[in-house]
């Protein structure tokens, strides 16, 4: 992170790092301690050659060249970082007295402090009136505890418009639109503290906003992004589905209006309610079986009218947005790469120097690792820069510098290191034999035959007849054959981990679920043994069936794409949380203050609101589906979600509180049909993709994509400019004379497997923008092909009016 202090005011944005230099006796890889001269401009300074572009953060200061190279350092950080979370440079810092809101705002403990004031708007809706009984607070409580989360948010806003600015802000629609909300907020917080009680607040629907725009949320913002960038071919085909709707209606409303013993169809608002519903099935057949009992051709309208938008147009909007989803899948991965790629070369500028105008040093490098990642090693640095410099000239080059964001994700670890982990210890013995039984031939049709064992076993305990539920509990979960199948996957838990080390053994995810459901069998067959009762556990021990569904390809594929989901499935969660929070919200300040018990009487859905003190009919409980407070809401909107019976709870309240009151209804499904359709688009898409990639992809070419070698020596390091802390620990890994070999490992992400699978699209993708660019030429160039040789000095060309300025910019 390259936010790690704050300066301590406005007019010494730069002192943190003076002291920094001063205190610099510990992992201090990058500084530049051969020339602390106060040099300023350099013009005509033989000190000031091997200084290079000046950073925007130190206009009009004066400092030495060590404090200019830290300033550097710390801007070209902060580059990265806008390049890693696709921030727009139009908000980067460009002044001194801006740095330290920059640095305060992009601190991750302001970054919590924002989350937890977030997520307590959130909360606030369980104590706020209609609230949960077990949580309610008076209104001077839950109204302090609001302007006080609100303050937090607003002092982050206020950090960020002093280095983003007015001008600026105006661009930014996602700032713009949560000053605003955070205003109105504000105002009716100070409203409900003056008056102690709650008015009609349905803007408290819009406090996810604060939320989804935290950092921590970025995942969220993205899908909501793609929901937004997919809306005009989901809002086109809604309108060709709305216009069979209506059009149905229409003819619907002639055919059967004069049916008396039809409801569905009295009216023309009651022919297309009608029509809508039938659009997801929820009344099919009820609304068709009074027609079609005056005659069987009726039938057809209703066949057809489902056929036509059920299966075609749903359908086709299903195809339409799955075909732009992936279009925009393609185009994100183009815009990240090319903006991370702008990134690495905003931030090459401020590392090359005069000296080597062409290529950045490693010095430079690791100063630059010291603000962006300062939790890693000299080695880490050092590894890193040597994969960069694929040509192996000892300065990295400006293509080679845009493949940074590459090598952050490598781990290193020696060649030596992935020796089995026994070698040379008092357990080889031990770890030899387990690697022995493990790379037996039938080790994994024994360990299968176990599973299924145990699964036989189950059905013979269930089959088995018992005297009551905890006995049956107790025979399935807890009985001998139950502790004698997790003592054998115990063994074979540990036979693994004897044969490829812990750290090894939990790489694999299969390996990680079978000791995890290992673990709570035996966990469930202990509480089962102690509390009977706790019936919930029995569920633990057929879990390990499922690692059957290995042994099929189909699974492993399926398996395989829900891994690579998992990201995208917690960011569209997060998304249908944030919008049932948002009708939750609107239906209560609706529809909270109406009772439903006996309230339909002479309609259609009478029978399922029938209520009494006594009992209640086996319909007659849909009264518990209302808006009394948050959490019967997110009930409510669940089931409406699922569309079974849906249009029972519309029709309620179209009863009780009117009949616009459907819009509410109506609205909701329209928004969670498009969530979901972009949701099951994201689904097929992975699962293409993860296809396609297997297609394409070998075995030994994926373990070259996941894993990099580095060869290096400690006398390459001490020419490639290792000096100081990072040369003292570098001898530690590189002993003289010996020529060590580092694997680097990278995590199996969908944006790694995206780099595969994209890679001749990626260099078009390059190769357009280096058509693109228009730079200035260079007035240094180097001696010779060695990117770190002595610069030689241009004269000006004085026919052309060229000048050399002061400060190389590249």
């Amino acid at each position: 992170m390259a936010s790690l202090r704050s300066p301590s005011s406005p007019s010494d944005g730069y002192k943190r790092f003076s002291d920094d230099f001063a205190n610099s006796s510990v992992n201090n890889y990058g500084s530049n301690v051969t020339n602390t001269r106060a040099g300023s401009d350099g013009a005509g300074d033989a000190g000031t050659l091997d200084m290079g572009s000046r950073s925007s953060l130190h206009t009009g200061l004066q400092m030495s060249e060590d404090e200019h190279w830290e300033m550097n350092y710390h801007e070209a950080a902060i580059y990265l970082e806008e390049g890693l979370n696709n921030e727009k440079f139009d908000s980067h810092p460009s002044s001194p007295e801006e740095l330290p809101a920059y640095l305060r705002v992009h601190n991750p403990w302001y970054h919590g402090l924002d989350l937890l004031a977030s997520l307590v708007l959130i909360l606030l809706a369980f104590t706020e009136d209609p609230a949960v009984p077990a949580f309610e607070l008076p209104v001077w409580a839950h109204g302090t505890i609001e302007l006080l989360a609100l303050t937090v948010i607003g002092v982050e806003l206020h950090l960020k418009l002093k280095w983003i600015g007015w001008s600026t802000i105006l661009k930014h629609k996602r700032t713009m639109i949560k000053g605003i909300t955070l205003l109105i907020m504000v105002l009716e917080a100070v409203v409900v503290l003056c008056r102690q009680s709650s008015h009609f607040r349905v803007t408290r629907a819009l406090r996810p906003i604060f939320l989804v725009d935290t950092r921590h949320c970025g995942g969220v913002r993205r899908f909501i992004r793609q929901i937004l960038q997919s809306l005009p071919p989901i809002l086109d085909m809604l309108g060709l589905l709305m216009f069979f709707v209506a059009t149905y209606s229409l003819l619907g409303f002639y055919l059967f209006s004069e049916h008396i013993d039809n409801g569905h169809f009295k009216t023309i608002s009651d022919s297309f309610v009608s029509m809508f519903v039938l659009l997801t099935t929820a009344n099919f057949p009820d609304v068709m079986m009074p027609s079609y009992a005056k005659s069987k051709w009726y039938a057809l309208f209703f066949i057809l009218y489902i056929i036509t938008v059920l299966y075609v147009l749903m359908n086709l909007m299903l195809a339409v947005v799955y075909e732009t989803f992936t279009r925009i899948e393609r185009e994100k991965c183009r815009a990240l790469l090319l903006h991370r790629r702008v990134a690495a070369r905003r931030a090459f500028r401020l590392l090359v120097s005069r000296r080597a105008p062409r290529a950045v040093r490693l010095r430079h490098f690791a100063g630059l690792l010291r603000h962006y990642a300062p939790h890693y090693s000299g080695l880490d640095v050092y590894l890193m820069f040597k994969q960069l410099n694929q040509s192996g000239s000892g300065g990295l080059s400006r293509a080679e510098f845009a493949n940074v964001y590459e090598v952050f994700a490598l781990r290193w670890a020696p060649q030596a290191g992935r020796a089995p982990w026994y070698s040379a210890s008092a357990l080889e013995p031990i770890g030899r034999a387990a690697a022995a039984a493990v790379r037996w031939p039938y080790f994994e049709y024994l360990i299968y035959s176990l599973i299924i064992g145990n699964g036989v076993s189950m059905v013979l305990r269930v089959c088995e007849a018992a005297g009551d539920l905890q006995d049956s509990a107790r025979l399935l979960c807890a009985s001998w054959d139950t502790w004698l199948f997790l003592t054998l996957f115990l063994l074979e838990a540990a036979l693994r981990m004897m044969a490829s080390g812990l750290p090894s053994y939990l790489e694999s995810g299969w390996n990680v679920f079978d000791l995890s459901v290992t673990l709570l069998a035996l966990v469930g067959a202990v509480l089962l043994s102690i509390a009977p009762k706790l019936f919930i556990v029995v569920m633990f021990r057929p879990l390990r069936l499922m690692r059957l569904y290995k042994l099929k390809k189909r699974y492993r594929d399926v398996f395989g794409t829900l891994v690579l989901l998992s990201p995208l499935m917690s960011s569209a969660g997060c998304v249908m949380l944030v919008m049932y929070y948002f009708f939750a919200i609107v239906g209560m300040e609706l529809f909270a203050g109406y009772d439903l018990k006996n309230c339909c009487v002479n309609t259609t859905v009478e029978d399922f609101y029938k209520y009494s003190e006594n009992s209640s009919t086996a319909l007659g409980y849909y009264y518990l589906n209302n808006f009394e407070n948050i959490l019967t809401s997110g009930v409510s909107l669940f089931e409406l979600t699922v569309v079974n019976n849906w249009f029972i709870l519309m029709n309620a309240y179209a009863t009780v509180a009117g009949q616009f009151s459907r819009i509410y209804f109506m609205v909701f499904y329209l928004f969670t049909m498009v969530v979901l359709t972009i949701v099951v688009a994201s689904v097929l898409e992975a699962f293409r993709f993860r296809i396609q990639y297997k297609r394409s992809t070998t075995k030994r070419d994926e373990e070259k994509l996941l894993h990099e070698e580095v060869h290096t020596n400690w006398e390459e390091a001490q020419r490639l400019g290792a000096s100081g802390d990072l040369a003292d620990e570098l001898r530690t890994f590189l002993p003289p004379g010996v020529d060590v070999t580092f694997i680097g490992s990278r995590p199996r992400t969908k944006e790694v497997l995206q780099r595969r699978m994209y890679q001749t699209d990626i260099q078009k993708w390059l190769a357009e923008e280096d058509e693109s660019e228009d730079l200035p030429p260079s007035t240094t160039v180097t001696s010779s092909e060695d990117p770190l040789a002595p610069p030689l000095i241009q004269q000006p060309d004085v026919e052309n009016n060229h000048q050399i300025r002061a400060g190389y910019q590249l």
